[in-house]
């Protein structure tokens, strides 16, 4: 399993309800945006994906949330890859605030071809990343 990636992310009045509490969906919205910037770490981007006929989706997710952030807080999204096939790619996510986790999550992507959203192969510079990043292969020791 590699290391977490982590992301800073200032809590704005959009992102909360009339008492000042982020609203459960952006929590998922921040995780989004700790894969795209996991993504970019590697020079890779959502948009060239998509310019090279590949689209990333999420599949599966289960979420627990545990304690509230709130307007202004400053908060550290964590993306860690915990295992991948030829087409599938599995994330451990937090969001943490002060040290302490607000919310996890395991969020499973899927690469389907953009014009057909069929499942496919990871484009070659994906699985280089993959691969050299010691992420186990599912069904793998």
């Amino acid at each position: 399993m590699t290391s977490p990636f982590s992301v800073p992310i200032r809590v704005y009045i959009e992102d909360t309800d009339a008492g000042g509490i982020v609203y459960y969906v952006n929590y998922l919205k921040y995780m989004e945006r700790a894969r795209s910037e996991w993504l970019r770490q590697y020079g890779l981007t959502q948009q060239a994906l998509l310019d090279g006929g590949t689209q990333l989706v999420v599949h599966q997710l289960t979420c627990r949330y545990a304690k509230p952030a709130r307007l202004d807080d400053e908060l550290h999204v964590t993306a860690q890859v915990t295992e991948h096939s030829s087409c599938r790619l599995a994330f451990h996510q937090r969001v943490m605030a002060h040290g302490e986790p607000l919310c996890e999550a395991d969020v499973h992507i899927a690469c389907v071809d953009a014009v057909r959203l069929r499942p496919t192969r990871w484009p070659s510079a994906l699985a280089a990343v993959l691969t050299t990043t010691s992420v186990p292969l599912r069904g793998h020791p």
